[in-house]
């Protein structure tokens, strides 16, 4: 009995210490995160009250109910105290953030930046303006696509160079599956599509394996354009173009037409508009040239139109591809590409 009481003593002892520790501990905390380490070590699983808890089985049950009666008045102070301490904490918290994020109404607001369209997306929209106005539909179409479409159906054949792998991003070893690179697909897929006569323009990013300078890059941006009817000849085309150049870039800007290749036009030319830079005496941008290179064209070659089921007998047609990024370069006066792809807000900024 004696055993007993000098355990029971030895509990209280331990208890009123536990208590009073704990309730100091409490009171200097400096923060939530310390004060519920401090309800970690008290009042955890494995905290020092319930150690002593656990102590209780080697009681009688007489001294249990007495003993158990005072173990919850002190579980129940130091929740009180964890408690009154966690208000007083937050509330403190509170006032200092307050301070520190306090708002001076009186200062004069900041202006509010509201965004604009990019020189891209300008000179696309002023395209899509004026061939809508010619009465052209505007397609979308896939960035990946079948080498069917990309080359097969525009009758660039296997030995085509543009085809061979240092040139064209492709998926498979087999090279079907690709990057496109140019939106041409899209004139082979209006054809199977639309019904004659087809007045589209296609634009999209496309992906060629070219080297980054002032006027080229890996993916760039095209405007593809196709009319297919009866009765049309180069000096339609021609016409067209020459209507483009000077709505965008205004009455009497310079332009020539080369003789070139494509395998699917015949004949075939490219367009150059005189360099906005130099005006034509020759610089970097213009490779010393004087013109730049605006687009390719063509009269639609007569086996493409056979390939997608239309009599080039009774229907004649043109397109042409032009590159975005240049438009918007002669557009703006931008004297090197990587400029639109940067996103300098110095430089966009402008638009």
């Amino acid at each position: 009995m004696i055993q007993e009481t000098e355990k029971e003593n030895k509990m209280k002892e331990q208890l009123a210490k536990i208590r009073a520790e704990a309730l100091a501990a409490f009171a200097g905390a400096q923060d939530s995160a310390q004060l519920d380490a401090l309800r970690v070590q008290y009042l955890g699983k494995k905290g020092e009250l319930t150690a002593v808890l656990k102590m209780m089985g080697k009681l009688s049950p007489e001294e249990r109910p007495q003993m158990g009666q005072l173990a919850n008045d002190v579980r129940a102070a130091l929740e009180r105290a964890l408690e009154e301490r966690g208000r007083e904490l937050e509330a403190a918290a509170l006032e200092r953030r307050l301070k520190e994020e306090a708002v001076d109404v009186t200062i004069p607001g900041k202006a509010v930046s509201l965004g604009h369209k990019h020189p891209m997306s300008i000179a696309l929209d002023e395209i899509k303006e004026i061939f809508i106005g010619m009465g052209f539909d505007v397609l979308d179409g896939p960035e990946i696509e079948l080498a069917s479409y990309n080359f097969d159906r525009l009758n660039a054949d296997e030995g085509h160079p543009s085809r061979d792998w240092s040139d064209t991003f492709y998926f498979d070893k087999d090279s079907r599956v690709m990057l496109r690179s140019q939106t041409s697909p899209m004139q082979v897929r209006a054809m199977e599509t639309r019904s004659l006569p087809i007045r589209i323009i296609a634009p999209g990013r496309v992906y060629r394996k070219d080297e980054v300078d002032a006027t080229h890059s890996p993916m760039f941006h095209q405007v593809e354009g196709m009319v297919i009817d009866r009765n049309v000849t180069m000096a339609d085309l021609k016409g067209t173009l020459n209507l483009l150049v000077e709505s965008l870039y205004g009455k009497g800007t310079q332009t020539r037409f080369r003789p070139h290749h494509f395998p699917f036009t015949e004949p075939s030319c490219e367009m150059d508009v005189q360099c906005h830079k130099c005006g034509g005496k020759g610089c970097p941008t213009c490779k010393g040239e004087g013109w730049i290179e605006l687009l390719g064209a063509g009269m639609i070659h007569p086996r493409v139109l056979e390939m997608s089921g239309i009599d080039p007998n009774e229907w004649s047609g043109w397109a042409f591809g032009m590159g975005l990024e240049r438009t918007a370069m002669r557009r703006f006066k931008i004297s090197d590409l990587r400029l639109i792809f940067e996103n300098d807000m110095r430089f966009l900024s402008q638009f």
